[in-house]
Parts: structure tokens; C-alpha cells; sequence
């Protein structure tokens, strides 16, 4: 990651805490009031060990401070279930805010963007990259700040008790943070290779297995596994070499710490025996003493944890890094986000285009130049043309799926894709699930009598009676079992339950066997008769002769056939 990118990922990240400081603030007062409590816990421990052993106070006039001690206990304990609880909601809030930033970017790139890419890279930064800034904002970012409050507050206590004590705290103290940031050179690249190689890995075991069928014919399993054994080994290292950093570096810590408390421990005992004449060493007692021992490992305790928790941050600059360069890829490949327009009432009732010119990121050329082009609503509007001409392009902009260079586009008086509109491309879209699942993916709330009658107009009733469940019987991923055609009339039949205004179609007939051409020909001439406004690409003559107006489409330019 070069200093650039790093800056840009440091300030994205300040952005999104400063979106919910509110929520980390909190996680810091209440760190800050157990740290209080475990001060005062250690307070009274030292004070009932001197009075018992020191004073030879009984046990019965000590009855109030053990009851103290136990109050610290309990206060301590819930000051640090709301710490948590705190910083679970602030990173909640986060993850919530980083999910709804990767969905705007999704719908504005389009689905012809985003369907270039891998979809186990999308589903792993969506999933694992967003819960890595889990462990930044709820524990790293607040620990930043308790881990300068705390200490300091230990420190005073320490050096008002002995001062000596005091400068030997003062003095181990930055060789943790020290420590940490060589650690973190390190850390913060690894993570980064760690989150590049499981996001490769991702996208092709999925398109591995998507395609497994297609490797069976051709004899390609063999090679596939292998190349997926390589990428795994890959990631394996990786990972390994993540985990020996952190161990590493958990390890020098703790004996950091060690080496510290160790010196004061023997600074304390020396003193107590005598053995020390230097500064306050004669006036040391054994509340003193004790206190100051009990107050070292809290001292460090804070550090430490932040030393823990490093590795989260590095996991979250390595996270966000991929997001960020998704997001900047996509704003490069979808083009500038498209420009408010305002509706006008005389306008409402047509398709417009006004000198609208279109040319894909890495192209040289216009694929569609200064096009204007008026559609009524209600009518059926064919495009046809050689391949490559620029025909799903058009639709694709018609949808909102790609924004023009430059022009305008308006729909009904709205921006394209501002609305619900039907829609079948060349490869139809279904999951795994029922037939009816399938049909309210568009319409949650259709009725079993609304389906039946969509089923029934693309021609699928009869299938659908022949199997036992009926509409309730399972369909595979991708319409696995149907044939090509049924799949395109299931597709179909979602437009139907919608009952939308705007139905774009890319080749809707392309592919299929006789009996399914005539059902979408009988389908679609039903919705011309409903008065749907259809914009279809095709070559198919019967197609041809639906439409109202036929438009030709060649080398950028437009024009009536």
C-alpha cells in the first residue's frame, strides 16, 4: 500500500469513527471509570493486607473494607460490561454504515459492472472485510485512549506513593508503543496480502464449483484442484506468517512488561529490607510497597491490551484498503454518477434521450454518439442490428444500468432505474428455492392465485400442475432442471406478477426451441395489448412484426428501419 493509499484509508477510517463518536466516547468513559474502580480495588487490598498484618487490626473491625473491596469488584465488573456493550453498538453502527456504503456503490455501478466481477470477492468483502472493522472500533480505538488515561492516572498515584517508583514506570512505558509501531510495519502488510489472497481464493473455488459441470466435459477437474491446492497452499502461508508476527510480538511484549514490574518489585523489596538508602526507599512501608506492586501490572495492563489489539488495526487497514479500491474501481468503470433532472410534466408520458453519447471506460471510441430519440409511452419498440452494434447498451442505459458520458435520459420524467420496471436479459435469473420463491423476488406479497395466472400466460401451468407440490415444488440454483426455455418464461412470468409500466428485454427469444418462442411471442404480445411500453433487442422476425416502431442500431448511431 503506497502513502497515498494509506492516507486515504486512515481518513476513511477517521470518518466513520467520527459518524459514531458518540458510541466510542462512551466506551472510553466507562473504561476510564473501571480503571477508577480498579484503582481504588487495589487501594483498599493493599490498606486490608497492612492493617492485618502491619496494624494487627481483627478481622471482625475489617469487615467494612472487605465489603468495600467486594462494592469495588462489582463496580469494576459492570463498568466493564457497559464498556463492551458500548463498543459492540459503535462497531455495529459501523459495520452497519460500511454495509450501506458498499451497497450504493454496488447499485450505482450496475449490475453489468458488478457482473464482471467474481462473486465470492463481492460476498468476502461484504461478509469477512466488513467484520474485520470489528476489532478496530470496539477495541482499538477506544483502547488508544484508555491506554493513555489509565496509566496516567496510575502514574500519579505512583509517584505521589514514591517517586523513585514512579520515573521506573515512567521509564518502561515507551518501549511498548515502541515496540508496537515496528511491529505494526509488518503486520499492516501482511494483513493486506492476507485479505488479496483469500478474496482470490474466494472467487475462484465458487467459480470452480459454478462451473464444475463445464471442467467435467472438457477433462478439466484435475487442473482446477490443482489450481485451487496452489491458492490454498498460498493462503496457508500467508496466514502463518500473520499468526507468527502476532505471536511474535505478544511474546516480546509480555516480557517487556515483565522486566519492568520485576525491577520495581525489586526496588520495593530492597527498600522495605533497607537495603536501599536512596531517595524515598527509607519511608517506604509495606502499604506503599504493596500498592505500588499491585498498581504495576495495571499500569501495563492498558499497553498491553492495545499491543492485542494492533493486530486489529492492521487487519482494518487491510480490509478497508480493499474496499476502498473496490470502490474506486467501480466509480472508474460505471462512469460519473448520473445528474439530477428535473421531471417535467410535459415530458411524463415519453422516453427521452437527449444527445446522449456513451463509451465504456477502456474503449477508444463512442459506442453510441449524440443520440436523441423520443418513445410514447404505450408503444412496442424493437431495436435490431448487427451484434456489437450497441443494442443492450442502449437498454442497459435505458435501465440506469450504465450512465451516459454525456446527455440526458429521461423516463417518464424520472432518472433511469429511479423506478420499478420488468426486465429479462439474455440469461434469466433464478435461486434455489420454489417456484413461488422465485416469483416474489419482485413481488413479496403476490398471491398463490396471482402466480398460477402468471405461470399459466408464459405457458408453465401445465408443467406446474404435473409436479406434486405444485407451485411450492423446488427449483436448483440457476434453474438447474428446467430447460433453457422454461427458465426464460419462469423469468418472464416475474413481469406479469409486477405488472410494470417499463419491460426492457435483451433478445428474449435468443436460444430457445419453437414451443418457447411461441409462448414469449404470445406472452409479450399480451402485455403490448395491455398497453406496456416494451423495448426489446432482437433479430427474430415474428418478434419484429409486434413491434410499433422498429429502430436500427449500427456503428453509434440510431435510426428508424
Amino acid at each position: 500500500m503506497t502513502a497515498p493509499e494509506q492516507r486515504t484509508t486512515r481518513r476513511w477510517l477517521t470518518e466513520l469513527a467520527n459518524g459514531n463518536r458518540r458510541w466510542i466516547q462512551g466506551t472510553v468513559l466507562f473504561g476510564t471509570l473501571a480503571g477508577v474502580a480498579t484503582i481504588g480495588q487495589m487501594v483498599l487490598l493493599a490498606l486490608i493486607v497492612y492493617r492485618g498484618l502491619i496494624e494487627k487490626t481483627p478481622v471482625s473491625h475489617l469487615t467494612y473494607l472487605f465489603l468495600a473491596l467486594i462494592g469495588a469488584m462489582v463496580v469494576r465488573a459492570l463498568f466493564q460490561g457497559l464498556q463492551t456493550r458500548m463498543a459492540t453498538h459503535a462497531s455495529a453502527q459501523v459495520r452497519r454504515s460500511v454495509r450501506r456504503q458498499i451497497h450504493q456503490h454496488w447499485q450505482a455501478a450496475g449490475p453489468i459492472v458488478t457482473g464482471q466481477e467474481s462473486a465470492g470477492a463481492l460476498a468476502r468483502e461484504w461478509i469477512d472485510h466488513v467484520e474485520s472493522l470489528h476489532g478496530y472500533f470496539a477495541r482499538f480505538l477506544p483502547q488508544m485512549s484508555l491506554s493513555v488515561i489509565i496509566p496516567l492516572m496510575i502514574l500519579a498515584l505512583v509517584f505521589w506513593l514514591d517517586w523513585l517508583a514512579g520515573i521506573f514506570l515512567l521509564l518502561s512505558a515507551p518501549l511498548i508503543p515502541l515496540f508496537m509501531a515496528l511491529v505494526g510495519m509488518g503486520a499492516e502488510k501482511l494483513n493486506q496480502q492476507h485479505f488479496e489472497t483469500i478474496s482470490r481464493l474466494s472467487g475462484q473455488f465458487l467459480d470452480k464449483v459454478r462451473g464444475l459441470t463445464t471442467l467435467q466435459l472438457f477433462g478439466q477437474t484435475e487442473p482446477a484442484a490443482e489450481i485451487i491446492e496452489h491458492r490454498s497452499d498460498r493462503y496457508r502461508k500467508v496466514t502463518m506468517k500473520t499468526l507468527k508476527v502476532a505471536f511474535l510480538s505478544s511474546a516480546v511484549l509480555e516480557f517487556f512488561s515483565s522486566v519492568a514490574i520485576a525491577v520495581i518489585a525489586i526496588y520495593i523489596g530492597f527498600g522495605l529490607l533497607g537495603y536501599i538508602e536512596f531517595g524515598p526507599a527509607d519511608e517506604l512501608t509495606l502499604f506503599n510497597g504493596l500498592l505500588i506492586l499491585l498498581l504495576a501490572p495495571e499500569f501495563f495492563q492498558p499497553l498491553r491490551t492495545l499491543s492485542q489489539h494492533y493486530h486489529d488495526r492492521a487487519a482494518a487497514l487491510g480490509a478497508s484498503a480493499e474496499i476502498l479500491a473496490r470502490f474506486q474501481q467501480f466509480e472508474e468503470e460505471a462512469g460519473t454518477p448520473p445528474r439530477r433532472v428535473e421531471a417535467k410534466t410535459e415530458t411524463s408520458g415519453t422516453i427521452e434521450l437527449q444527445n446522449v453519447t456513451f463509451r465504456y471506460a477502456d474503449a477508444s471510441t463512442d459506442l453510441l454518439r449524440g443520440l436523441s430519440l423520443t418513445i410514447p409511452r404505450g408503444q412496442a419498440i424493437a431495436l435490431t442490428g448487427p451484434s456489437g452494434g450497441g443494442k443492450s447498451t442502449l437498454l442497459h442505459l435505458l435501465a440506469g444500468f450504465l450512465t451516459p458520458s454525456s446527455g440526458t435520459i429521461q423516463v417518464f420524467g424520472q432518472e433511469p432505474g429511479s423506478f420499478s420496471f420488468g426486465w429479462l436479459g439474455q440469461r434469466g435469473f433464478l435461486v434455489q428455492g420454489t417456484w413461488a420463491d422465485n416469483l416474489r423476488l419482485t413481488s413479496p406479497d403476490a398471491s398463490d392465485v396471482a402466480i398460477e395466472t402468471a405461470l399459466k400466460r408464459v405457458g408453465l401451468g401445465d408443467l406446474v400442475n404435473s409436479r406434486p407440490e405444485g407451485i411450492d415444488s423446488p427449483i436448483a440454483e440457476d434453474g438447474r432442471g428446467l430447460s433453457g426455455g422454461q427458465a426464460r418464461r419462469l423469468s418472464l412470468a416475474r413481469i406479469f406478477v409486477a405488472d410494470y409500466d417499463l419491460i426492457l428485454l435483451d433478445e428474449p427469444t435468443a436460444g430457445l426451441d419453437a414451443d418457447s418462442e411461441i409462448f414469449v411471442l404470445e406472452s409479450l404480445h399480451k402485455l403490448s395489448e395491455a398497453g406496456k411500453t416494451l423495448i426489446f433487442s432482437t433479430h427474430h422476425h415474428a418478434l419484429l412484426s409486434l413491434a410499433d416502431r422498429i429502430l436500427a442500431v449500427n456503428q453509434g448511431e440510431v435510426a428508424d428501419a
